[in-house]
């Protein structure tokens, strides 16, 4: 049976019809939280906030929004994850079989996320609509006879008291239905691999026993794998081993720096659809052709709420206020950014997850995600959002003929005290830099936001700039034992850790 033929039947086991749900959106998420509550109204949590009490409610939100405080990962681990390592219902019927450690970035210490049962279906629903809406793209019907090549973390989980643990996307790879096996590459064997390195060139050796159509992956990660191939088998690019290469789906990281080198490896264009797929749960994705914007998957056993990301939500420094403004569904508006909060069969309530989401379509659900609440650079009230930097960084990459893929930056403090912004980009080849760079990149950023303009007029005294090869920036992901998988160079980097990147620079 041909991988689409699969796709369906596996979607209608799911109960899912394909069939495009009448309910207004608000009325849909509704009835998810009401499925919430009641699976969960047994627990500790559910007991501690009287989930009972809210079922019965005239207006489950509002009763539901009033009574659950907004969590952040540091008070729900602390408070209630901890304990359900050890201890069965906690904030989830039963004990989780998984723990998901979320490492995107380089930060020292991984968050555990507890992932259920009921979690792993909500991952396998969105990620059905997902497969089933390709239909929505002109694409040829050989693409549904090949393989789909998934690049993410080792599949060899941890075991930790009573259960396992790993990245998601390793424990994803643990947990695909049996008859995907006939479509899955680079299969279980090669995907357990720990060490990245090991892994790829395990996958360039084997490469051409596949006929891959679709890849999956972050892009740094999937273009060092395709660069990896090319040069193991000396080719030209990579469509002379794998001719069905049709599509490419994309997540983790903004997808725009990575395009012009990615095309640089093909010889026929790509299919590019994004994901919003994180250690808490599968959020939405690519839909309909004409756009890389993600639809919000509003039917997959989560329940969503929405903080604006300004000053009612969070002061001037990008922290959460005691008593910020909720929004639910209904009560959005395109073009403005909102701070994620879920709840999910995973046992996360009202869970603040960091990422900062921009809706571009409401009467579709299409979104866009503009950055992070941590990763927010307004040391010196430049407020300037992880999308702004990415908008610059593009601007600046077309107009110096630079390919950059990479870039962090971090306020550091000069020998006066004063603050400066530390950029350090990562290109593609290492051609001399415009001596202008710097003053380039301080512009786009004045003409695009008005807070950073006012801010390099008084406290923000200067850029700095500096410009690497990519590969050394990977280099220093795996000094730190973070390297391939779902980790991520961060865009907006805490001091000490910019200070130990250039220290590191120093070296090479």
């Amino acid at each position: 049976m041909a991988l689409l033929g699969q796709l369906i039947k596996s979607a209608l086991d799911l109960g899912n019809t394909l069939t495009q749900d009448s309910n207004p959106p608000q009325q849909r998420q509704e009835q998810q939280l009401r499925q919430l509550l009641q699976k969960a109204q047994g627990t500790s949590f559910g007991l501690y906030y009287q989930f009972s009490e809210l079922l019965d409610s005239s207006d489950i939100r509002k009763a539901y929004q009033e009574t659950v405080p907004i969590f952040q990962y540091a008070a729900m681990n602390e408070r209630w994850w901890q304990q359900q390592q050890n201890v069965a219902s906690v904030t989830w019927p039963g004990k989780p079989d998984y723990f998901a450690l979320s490492s995107g970035t380089t930060g020292k210490k991984s968050k555990h996320i507890p992932v259920t049962s009921d979690m792993l279906q909500s991952f396998r629903k969105v990620g059905i609509g997902q497969a089933t809406s390709l239909a929505n793209f002109n694409l040829p019907k050989e693409l549904f006879e090949t393989e789909v090549l998934m690049l993410g973390s080792s599949a060899n989980l941890q075991s930790n008291k009573n259960h396992l643990e790993g990245e998601i996307s390793g424990i994803n790879t643990s947990n695909l239905p049996p008859w995907f096996g006939n479509f899955y590459r680079p299969g279980l064997e090669i995907a357990s691999i720990d060490n990245w390195d090991s892994r790829v060139e395990e996958i360039a050796r084997q490469a051409p026993h596949w006929n891959i159509g679709a890849i999956a992956g972050i892009p740094s990660w999937v273009l060092k794998m395709l660069q990896s191939i090319i040069e193991y088998h000396q080719l030209e690019h990579i469509h002379q081993i794998w001719p069905n290469l049709q599509l490419y789906l994309s997540g983790g990281v903004a997808f725009e720096p990575y395009r012009s080198s990615l095309n640089n490896l093909l010889a026929n264009p790509l299919t590019y659809l994004d994901t919003y797929l994180a250690s808490e749960g599968f959020f939405a994705y690519t839909a309909r052709p004409g756009s890389m914007d993600m639809r919000l998957a509003i039917d997959a056993d989560i329940y969503y709420e929405f903080i604006p990301f300004d000053e009612q939500g969070f002061d001037e420094l990008g922290k959460l206020l005691k008593d910020p403004t909720v929004l639910t569904i209904e009560e959005l508006e395109e073009g403005k950014d909102y701070a994620l909060v879920i709840s999910t069969p995973a046992g996360a309530w009202r869970y603040m997850i960091g990422d900062t989401i921009k809706f571009t379509n409401l009467e579709e659900l299409e979104l866009v995600i503009s950055g992070r609440t941590k990763y927010f650079l307004n040391v010196v009230g430049s407020q300037l959002s992880e999308e702004k930097l990415n908008t610059a960084i593009q601007e600046i990459a077309q107009s110096t003929k630079l390919n950059i893929s990479e870039y962090s930056v971090a306020a550091l403090k000069n020998a006066d005290g004063e603050f400066y912004h530390q950029w350090v980009l990562g290109v593609e080849e290492t051609n001399q830099p415009p001596k202008d760079l710097a003053q380039q990149l301080d512009q786009a950023l004045k003409e695009r936001n008005k807070n950073y303009r006012v801010a390099r007029e008084k406290a923000l005294k200067n850029i700095a700039v500096e410009l690497v090869s990519k590969e050394v920036l990977y280099d220093w992901l795996e000094q730190k034992k973070k390297k391939g998988g779902q980790i991520k160079l961060p865009k907006v980097s805490k001091p000490e850790m910019m200070e130990d990147l250039l220290a590191f620079l120093k070296t090479v």
